[in-house]
């Protein structure tokens, strides 16, 4: 009975479960921000392509015939 004791008392006083919870919620935490940082991030970066290839519409480097061309607008 006093081995089943003193594992009980060593079960309750362990708190290495309790510390790995609560870093795994904090990785969970950090990741979810990381992710919605680098969403809203790229969004602002593509409209403000979106932008500059709305100002320059046939008057920068593609229209010359030295750059690439690659601006695609669409109409809608």
């Amino acid at each position: 009975m006093k081995k089943l004791m003193t594992m009980t008392r060593q079960f309750r006083d362990d708190e290495n479960g309790a510390a790995m919870v609560e870093y795994s919620i904090l990785i969970g935490i950090i990741a979810a921000a990381s992710i919605v940082a680098v969403i809203a991030i790229g969004g602002w970066v593509g409209s403000q392509f979106t932008g500059l290839c709305a100002k320059l519409s046939g008057t920068g480097i593609g229209s010359a015939g030295t750059g690439t061309g690659a601006c695609s607008t669409t109409t809608g």
